[in-house]
């Protein structure tokens, strides 16, 4: 059994990575056990539902755009 160190492993792992074409980031996400992230997804995701019922702004897109294929 190979005994080798966790950050030995991850750091062949990257190694191997890189040399794959990769490369590492950092991503920041929001903390679902804090307070008050219940009530402000659950805002969000009825801004995001009622959006189409509320405002003309993707009938103006769509009145002053060309399609794509006639540009």
């Amino acid at each position: 059994m190979d005994s080798m160190a966790v950050r030995d492993r991850v750091s062949e792992y990257r190694k191997r990575m890189r040399e794959h074409g990769f490369r590492p980031i950092q991503v920041w996400v929001p903390d679902v056990r804090a307070d008050g992230f219940d009530a402000e997804a659950h805002r969000q995701a009825a801004a995001a539902a009622a959006a189409d019922r509320q405002s003309d702004d993707q009938e103006f897109i769509e009145a002053v755009s060309a399609p794509w294929d006639e540009e």
